[in-house]
């Protein structure tokens, strides 16, 4: 039951440990973490937008992005704002995810932003 990670554009999957089916479905399983996830696929985001956005607490939140980025399903970048602070973008890496049930087994796999 591994998770399969496609670039848009690839015609083949390849298999990775870095996530199994189980993970990913317990990691979307979790009203918090779609919401979350939600609000970053909708448009990029800063951290205390994606809490906004997602209508849960700011620790909620950054939990919840950390546990994507982990598993590779947001990106983050580091920009200076304009009053001189250093700030975290973050925004989603996945475009689609499929879940396919065949013979009992249970298959995932998600297709990734170049």
């Amino acid at each position: 039951m591994a998770v399969r990670h496609k670039s848009r554009g690839e015609q083949t999957e390849e298999p990775t440990d870095e996530l199994s089916t189980e993970e990913l479905l317990n990691l979307f399983g979790d009203e918090y973490t779609r919401r979350v996830f939600e609000a970053v696929s909708e448009q990029p985001r800063g951290g205390r937008a994606v809490a906004q956005a997602a209508d849960v607490s700011r620790p909620t939140a950054y939990r919840r992005l950390n546990e994507l980025q982990d598993a590779g399903l947001v990106t983050s970048e580091c920009y200076v704002a304009s009053d001189g602070h250093h700030r975290e973008q973050f925004s989603a890496s996945a475009q689609h995810l499929s879940v396919s049930l065949d013979g009992g087994d249970i298959e995932a796999s998600i297709s990734l932003s170049c």
